[in-house]
């Protein structure tokens, strides 16, 4: 999968990416925005590992972004399974040099209709932390509705966080109650 947004390209991660990679992924700014699962520091092993695991998947999910010719962050989903086959996780981070550019905003707009065609999903969710303003003003500029605030609902860097919850439907019905 290869698609120019102009301001960036969403592609497959390649393993020599691994050296922009660790550059872009070990900062702590961006390591508070995300799960523990991604990790700080950010190590040659953990690009090592990251890089196996995408070797195990059927079909991939998680690409770079790619500006100026260096992959400079990461896009993707992780698909929903049992009842919640026709939901995905959506998830993004750009390393702190490319920030204030517009790349994330058109990044997002582009890969979640991507996401939701390609696997055939009907909703994608994306929590983020209520301390992150940037990434929700991302989601909503990308057709994201704010959903839900979920109190207390993460323990990151020692603190117990709200998340607000952003969703983007493939077809968001407005229902004006009484009213249809």
């Amino acid at each position: 999968m290869r698609i120019d947004c102009g301001l960036c390209v969403i592609r497959e991660w390649q393993t020599r990416d691994a050296e922009e990679l660790i550059s872009a992924a070990n900062n702590r700014k961006i390591w508070l925005n995300l799960q523990d699962r991604f990790p700080h520091p950010y190590t040659d092993a953990d690009a090592s590992s990251w890089f196996s695991h995408l070797q195990t998947t059927s079909e991939p999910s998680q690409w770079a972004i790619e500006v100026d010719g260096v992959a400079a962050g990461g896009i993707g989903v992780d698909l929903g399974e049992d009842i919640f086959v026709k939901t995905g996780h959506f998830g993004y981070w750009l390393g702190e040099h490319f920030w204030g550019r517009g790349i994330m905003s058109v990044a997002v707009r582009i890969a979640s209709q991507y996401c939701l065609n390609q696997y055939n999903l009907e909703r994608l969710e994306a929590p983020v932390f209520s301390w992150n303003p940037a990434s929700m003003r991302v989601l909503e500029k990308a057709g994201f509705v704010r959903e839900a605030v979920l109190h207390k609902s993460a323990y990151k860097d020692g603190q117990l966080i709200d998340q607000v919850l952003y969703t983007l439907l493939r077809q968001r019905e407005i229902r004006l109650s009484g009213l249809e």
